[in-house]
């Protein structure tokens, strides 16, 4: 089974999110930044290298949110993460066609929605009345 990671970063209750490129699986969806895992590499290693790559920022996951396996059968860890509050997001053209800081309520009505994430934003939403509480859960 593949393996990815992405990350839930949030600023003043918005969360990070990228609209993917034309030349990427799944074109035009929005949906949280991260990726696959390659061999030999932690979820939270893979997760720091996307962030990278995708948006230019480094990252740090803080908690481990969830796991699920995708309708594409891609088992997927769900990491809560920070980025340093005066990152330049400079996103890559290859990858990502924009970014974008959307609530949890934006990102379910989202037409363009990537609908893997729909789940785990209804869990986001049931967790906690003010989400930015789920960054204080640190198991790192």
């Amino acid at each position: 089974m593949r393996e990815g990671a992405i990350a839930i970063i949030e600023q003043g209750g918005r969360f990070l999110t990228i609209t993917r490129s034309a030349s990427v699986a799944a074109p035009g969806k929005v949906c949280f930044p991260g990726g696959g895992i390659e061999p030999n590499e932690t979820a939270e290693q893979a997760l720091y290298r996307e962030c990278i790559e995708e948006l230019g920022i480094a990252i740090r996951p803080i908690c481990l949110f969830d796991i699920f396996v995708t309708p594409w059968n891609v088992r997927l860890y769900c990491y809560t993460a920070e980025m340093e509050p005066d990152a330049v997001i400079l996103p890559n053209p290859d990858e990502v066609a924009t970014v974008q800081w959307l609530t949890i309520s934006e990102m379910l009505a989202h037409p363009d929605l990537l609908e893997s994430n729909r789940s785990l934003l209804e869990k986001m939403q049931d967790t906690a009345a003010n989400c930015s509480q789920l960054f204080y859960f640190n198991i790192m």
